[in-house]
């Protein structure tokens, strides 16, 4: 699906040919004097809804879009908001946000706090919402005054800034009009960059705001998210000008970037974890021993050293080094031990082995098809008969989003503070990817969500994660030292979430003809 977008401003120029989509027509007068730069990324774009997908890309775009409640920056170590001058916790139940005056959006309308009560309850609500679980512990919302939001919550909830960076806030004057065509035909935001075009899943199109306290000159007038699965076509893609920006380079094509005389690579240490899922509501995975078994089949420091050439950091518990909770000296550790994985599928009850199905990523993650080929013999080895399947990226993902996929390699990306990932995918009831139980856990997280002095919830964090080791509903791989590969015409470098920001891309002046892709 296409969808054309009518907006203000900048949104006039745009225009090319993307992955067999037409953009509107632009002026080539003025193409001479813009630029354009297109990003390889291999994510989904589901809908034009913003509360309709979790994934990192479209976090981020929407971010600098629509504008999200908050954002984290790790320029200064905390949360930032363009909208809120102040925010306040008047009582562990009680968030106050004072926002500043004068927000308007791209079009002029004002933003309000009627918009952020609107964007929770979109994200509560919407048919299409996959964002419920951010939002599941408000009750109340009031905007007392134009600018002020008050959010009550049903329970102390520390980490609330973590969930609130995820909500885009959208118009709810536009809404009240158009209702769920306001997606489409007024997507209005305050972010530096405005929604152009979207084609669902194949690209996403925006355009730099002209005047937005944000951008500079030298930001890309045009950004065109390209969804691009195959490595091999990033790469080449890059390397013949198609792209500027290409995402997620593995291992085996890093030469080839940096033998090049057009582009570079540049890297970053990325917070996205890295794991093998194992549903417990399905057979062999409802019994401890088999899943702890994977644990110690799989030779992670091999997979690292040969199909990652060295470019990951083990993770021995849920979240690694720099990242909110964590602890070197967690325990239980998996170490590569086949012997004892066998005795532990024996102890399930499989002393002849079991069959099972494997379900692997392609062209999403990081040699993601290469490491799940290597993990077959090593599962092997030690008495599992697998069934490896390679689905396409969608269909994949939408069936783990259902629950339907008991055993499949997978990524959570944007992870600082660990709290929102651990409940998504291991607190009882809060989504069905890995449909995990245990009332430990569930004790420990809604302890760490209640307590806002920070040494304590730490300790309740690695409470919860110890137990999640222990009991190996997920076996924790690595984090990606991920490649970037870059034109030599534009200077980025990427968040250590690897999100893509229009004001992080810089096109130097003698480039900007080539990298607009238009100017001859």
């Amino acid at each position: 699906m296409s969808v054309k977008l009518r907006l203000p401003v900048a949104a006039t120029f745009l225009g090319a040919f993307v992955a067999g989509q037409t953009l509107a027509p632009w002026d080539h007068a003025a193409a001479q004097q813009r630029t354009r730069v297109n990003v390889a990324v291999t994510e989904t774009i589901a809908s034009i809804n913003p509360y309709s997908d979790s994934v990192s890309l479209m976090y981020a775009i929407y971010s600098q879009t629509y504008g999200n409640i908050v954002d984290w920056s790790f320029e200064k170590g905390g949360y930032v908001s363009r909208f809120a001058e102040s925010w306040s916790n008047p009582d562990k139940l009680t968030w106050v946000f004072k926002l500043k005056k004068g927000l308007k959006r791209n079009n002029g309308e004002p933003v309000v706090a009627a918009d952020f009560v609107h964007s929770i309850g979109r994200a509560m609500n919407d048919p299409q919402s996959k964002q419920k679980h951010n939002v599941r512990w408000i009750k109340e919302m009031s905007a007392p005054d134009d600018h002020t939001v008050i959010f009550k919550t049903s329970e102390p909830v520390a980490p609330m800034l973590e969930h609130f960076s995820r909500i885009a806030v959208t118009s709810k004057a536009q809404y009240d009009k158009l209702g769920p065509a306001a997606d489409k035909d007024a997507a209005f935001g305050a972010g530096p960059y405005a929604i152009r075009q979207v084609a669902v899943d194949n690209f996403f199109a925006m355009t730099k705001v002209p005047g937005h306290p944000d951008v500079k000159p030298e930001n890309p007038d045009e950004i065109i998210f390209r969804i691009m699965k195959e490595p091999e076509s990033r790469v080449t893609a890059l390397l013949n000008g198609e792209v500027q920006i290409a995402q997620f380079i593995p291992p085996q094509l890093v030469p080839r970037v940096q033998g090049s005389t057009a582009a570079h690579v540049v890297w970053e240490d990325a917070v996205e974890l890295m794991f093998l899922a194992m549903s417990p509501e399905h057979k062999p995975w409802d019994k401890k021993e088999a899943r702890q078994a994977v644990a110690h089949a799989i030779d992670r420091d091999a997979l690292i050293k040969v199909l990652l050439a060295g470019q990951g950091t083990r993770l021995d518990g849920p979240i690694g080094p720099g990242q909110f909770g964590y602890d070197p000296n967690l325990k239980p550790k998996y170490d590569y031990n086949p012997a004892k994985a066998r005795e532990l599928l024996k102890q399930a009850g499989y002393p002849n082995g079991v069959e099972i199905d494997f379900v692997a990523t392609v062209g999403r993650y990081i040699a993601d098809k290469q490491i799940c080929e290597a993990i077959v013999p090593m599962l092997e080895a030690v008495g599992f008969k697998v069934n490896l399947k390679t689905p396409e990226w969608g269909t994949m993902w939408s069936s783990v989003q259902k629950g339907g996929v008991p055993f499949y390699y997978m990524g959570r990306g944007s992870v600082i503070d660990p709290s929102a990932a651990l409940s998504q995918y291991f607190e009882t009831g809060q989504s069905p990817r890995i449909k995990f139980s245990n009332p430990l856990v569930d004790k420990a997280l809604a302890a760490e969500r209640q307590e806002f002095d920070e040494p304590k919830r730490i300790a309740l964090l690695r409470q919860a994660m110890s137990i999640i080791t222990e009991e190996a509903p997920a076996h924790f791989m690595w984090r990606h030292k991920m490649a970037t590969g870059v034109a030599n015409n534009v200077t980025f470098k990427p968040q250590p979430t690897m999100d893509v920001f229009g004001v992080d891309i810089i096109v130097k002046p003698r480039g900007r003809a080539a990298a607009g892709g238009a100017a001859k």
